[in-house]
């Protein structure tokens, strides 16, 4: 398949044009995962989760909706999401002036959806992912609201490839840079920019163990699918991959890798106990994938780990999370 990436200087355009709505977030040297490292290893993390509704997703959203016309805008949308897309939607609405009626799953976390609620959003509560795009499809073609894809699209990567062109603005030199992977359109817009302005950095995607479409994506050379989500990372839980942002991570990212739940759950422990960041699991993948799989390459080099947000109460937190001595 052939895709027209987005070029930095549109990547750039979106980030000025959000500039009022969207933050940029920081960018912090983590000494404790520096220690844990040793061997004079440099690791900054990029603070997603201090976004405005709490992850990188409302980039994505509003670069939809700013692209709608004025009959779409009095549509409305819709959205699927386990949370986060949905909070993301719904924020993104109200930004705009117009309506959202998203999908949620029965799983999702209870404040996930009282936030959603909170920024004015119809919630409609189902059991399963298939199911949930199967009502949203119906309400896109019964309503006419568009459908604002959680992670499929030119849009989507634009959206994301700020946090790409953020970092690369933030960070003068850095070696490897270690995303999450859900759907891959975080990803994808990540990669596309960094790669156009830092071609020698390895990017290295992370996926948690129960949900690997990408991983099966990259070994079949299309999109592939899997039939159900088995990890506590819902927010990494694509069931499937798609077309363009699989594409574009197969063009800019240099490798996959997986976290077990056992990981993220100890990595959670680690980030609360050593940085006090209170975070889900997605937002512990990249530390995960650096101290487990990735340790021992990396160590010494210059990282940059992307903390893609944390939508989490203390409740869930406290059942997820294992603390070690």
């Amino acid at each position: 398949m052939t895709i027209e990436a987005p070029g930095i200087d549109a990547v750039r355009a979106l980030r000025d044009s959000l500039a009022e709505t969207m933050r940029m977030t920081p960018v912090l040297r983590c000494a404790a995962i520096e220690q844990e490292l040793g061997s004079d290893s440099t690791v900054w993390g990029k603070l997603e989760f201090l976004q405005r509704t709490g992850t990188f997703k409302a980039r994505g959203a509003l670069s939809n909706l700013q692209r709608l016309s004025e009959e779409q805008l009095a549509s409305g949308v819709t959205a699927v999401s386990a949370g986060n897309h949905a909070i993301a939607t719904a924020f993104a609405a109200r930004a705009v002036g117009t309506t959202a009626k998203v999908i949620m799953l029965g799983s999702a976390n209870p404040y996930r959806i009282a936030v959603c609620r909170g920024y004015g959003a119809e919630v409609i509560i189902v059991d399963d992912v298939h199911e949930a795009f199967e009502v949203a499809e119906s309400i896109e073609r019964d309503e006419g609201r568009f459908f604002v894809h959680p992670f499929e699209g030119p849009a989507v990567a634009t959206g994301t490839g700020t946090v790409g062109l953020e970092i690369c603005e933030q960070v003068d030199v850095f070696d490897a840079l270690i995303v999450p992977i859900g759907g891959g359109g975080l990803m994808a817009g990540i990669s596309n920019a960094v790669k156009q302005l830092r071609p020698e950095v390895e990017i290295i995607g992370v996926e948690p163990k129960g949900a690997n479409s990408m991983h099966l994506s990259f070994a079949a050379g299309e999109p592939r699918s899997i039939d159900k989500v088995r990890t506590i990372a819902d927010s990494l839980g694509a069931p499937f991959a798609l077309p363009y942002s699989f594409e574009l991570c197969r063009l800019n990212v240099d490798r996959l890798v997986e976290v077990d739940d056992l990981a993220l759950r100890k990595t959670m422990g680690f980030l609360f106990q050593r940085m006090k960041f209170a975070v889900e699991p997605a937002c512990a993948a990249s530390t995960a994938a650096l101290l487990g799989p990735l340790r021992d390459e990396l160590r010494g080099k210059r990282v940059v780990l992307v903390y893609c947000g944390s939508n989490i109460d203390w409740t869930t937190f406290s059942e997820q999370v294992i603390f070690e001595d």
